[in-house]
């Protein structure tokens, strides 16, 4: 599923990203050399972005 229309970005993508990149979603999107254009996208990326925050920190705690 795209999660940014304006970049083309697909969700597996973000979460790839936000595996190895700290920040927020702008963030990420800056890692894949990309720029956030209208914004419509930041809120849920943002939550995908803190969803796998979440559960790498959940796998850590459970090692």
């Amino acid at each position: 599923m795209y999660i940014c229309i304006c970049n083309a970005i697909r969700e597996a993508d973000l979460r790839r990203v936000a595996r190895r990149c700290p920040g927020n979603a702008e963030a990420c999107y800056g890692a894949m050399g990309k720029q956030p254009s209208c914004g419509t996208c930041l809120d849920r990326a943002d939550d995908i972005v803190l969803e796998e925050r979440e559960a790498a920190f959940e796998k850590l705690s459970a090692a």
